[in-house]
């Protein structure tokens, strides 16, 4: 069923979106009259009628990958005063797909949809998104770390609820509010950290004006495009939102059906660095079977930091279903902390449930909208007729789990960054540049009894 609030606005916006690409770029509608408008499904994401405003019906109809190449095509007229700069940046959980759709190696993956994008023309960077995340799960760490030091004296210090998956967070932002909201988090997303990187480090690096560039991010699942249309993820000096535009893996697909060509059929071109002069080696992954591994990461870390404890391997303790398991950290006969994943809305419901009975025994939970995490976006890991291609995505997972593991604070990279553009690993830069707030949205009650 598809949300009866965008439905309402295709007509005006079509009308609008097609208008604005015959005026400045006619190539893009001959030439890609075929490619699918952005739509939001109920079956895809959280943004039901209730989530999604107007405005943000009409904004998200731009996601889609005609606005990309009404971009394209303007860098190619004459007049160089309305050119973009244009960087895509890849989600690594994005890479499996790839590999697995065109039986490669994550590492050929990679390189050839670098190789496909510069093939398009005027695709001037494609970036790995990976620095983001360890900038993401850092900051997790350290304030998970803190919230525990606080837990005697602050009422929602504990649990705290990961931050990165925007399904989760426009659930209970619209539907839960403050009964959750407070327990988030402050941590970006690693799609909201690339978008600083991008258009403040990497801007900068380049003597840039951020709204001269046009940052395209490739996610697994249709929630990134809501999620790059938040109010916090925008430069207000520049007058220009942090990610201009997400295409799901999906999406990049039916770019290449109507180019008529395969993965096969490119040439490897290495992935850029954010970086000048350097270019990314062998992808590498976090901790975590199908996402960017929170829990393992904040559970570690706690374990070393709170209770000098090294842990090396995670045992996992699958409760009611698979998508909802348990972590333990037990010293002299006690269980010190409890970490849960709870994937999938029927699992988020039961935990707010307890939440809401004052039953939550948990400490941290690393809660993802889709069943089986991120590898499971709706955007990449369907069949046609819409239901999940099981084969596919267990051929995902098997690329995923062989990519080899880097420790975020293993990143030299990162550590020079908190130094030099950050000013230090405290500071206010810090707080306004890898932080946010959430916080309860205003709806109509009467819209809000919602049954997932």
């Amino acid at each position: 069923q598809e949300c009866s609030k965008k439905q309402k606005n295709d007509d005006t916006q079509s009308t609008s979106v097609d208008a604005l690409s015959s005026n400045d770029g006619s190539e893009e509608k001959n030439e890609f009259d075929t490619l699918a408008n952005a739509k939001i499904l109920l079956s895809d994401c959280l943004a039901c009628d209730s989530c999604m405003t107007l405005e943000e019906g009409a904004r998200v109809f731009q996601q889609n990958q005609k606005e990309f190449f009404r971009i394209l095509n303007l860098n190619k007229k004459k007049n160089t005063s309305k050119h973009k700069v244009l960087a895509v940046s890849l989600c690594p959980q994005s890479l499996p797909y790839f590999a697995a759709k065109f039986n490669l190696s994550v590492n050929e993956a990679a390189k050839r949809l670098c190789g496909f994008l510069k093939s398009l023309g005027k695709v001037h960077y494609v970036f790995d998104t990976t620095i983001a995340a360890d900038f993401s799960i850092l900051e997790s760490q350290r304030e998970f770390v803190q919230r525990y030091q606080r837990r005697n004296q602050e009422e929602h210090a504990l649990p705290m609820f990961a931050s990165a998956c925007p399904g989760w967070i426009r659930y209970a932002e619209r539907v839960l509010t403050n009964l959750v909201t407070s327990h988030i988090c402050t941590a970006k997303s690693p799609q909201q950290i690339m978008g600083s990187l991008v258009k403040g480090y990497f801007a900068r690096q380049q003597n840039l004006s951020p709204d001269k560039i046009f940052h395209v991010v490739v996610a697994p699942c249709y929630d990134k495009k809501l999620e790059a249309l938040r109010e916090d993820f925008y430069t207000a000096l520049y007058n220009s939102p942090e990610v201009d535009c997400v295409l799901t893996s999906g999406e990049i697909v039916q770019i290449m059906e109507q180019k008529k060509k395969s993965m096969k059929d490119v040439t490897e071109v290495a992935v850029d660095s954010l970086f000048d002069g350097l270019k990314e080696g062998d992808v590498v992954r976090h901790d975590g079977k199908r996402s960017d591994g929170y829990l393992e990461h904040i559970f570690k870390h706690a374990a070393k930091e709170l209770f000098g404890m090294d842990v090396k391997e995670i045992t996992y303790k699958a409760l009611k279903n698979k998508d909802f398991q348990e972590v333990t950290l037990e010293k002299d006969g006690e269980t010190v902390l409890r970490f849960a994943a709870a994937y999938g809305f029927r699992n988020i419901q039961n935990m707010v449930l307890k939440l809401k009975k004052g039953k939550f025994l948990y400490h941290f939970v690393e809660v993802l909208a889709c069943p089986g995490g991120c590898l499971n976006g709706k955007g990449q890991a369907q069949s046609e007729d819409g239901k999940p291609d099981r084969a596919l995505l267990a051929q995902m997972e098997e690329v995923y789990t062989a990519i080899p593991i880097r420790l975020p604070e293993t990143n030299l990279h990162v550590q020079r960054m908190y130094q030099d553009w950050l000013e230090g690993t405290d500071s206010k830069k810090v707080q306004d540049t890898l932080h946010t707030t959430y916080g309860a949205v205003n709806q109509s009650t009467s819209s809000l009894d919602i049954k997932w």
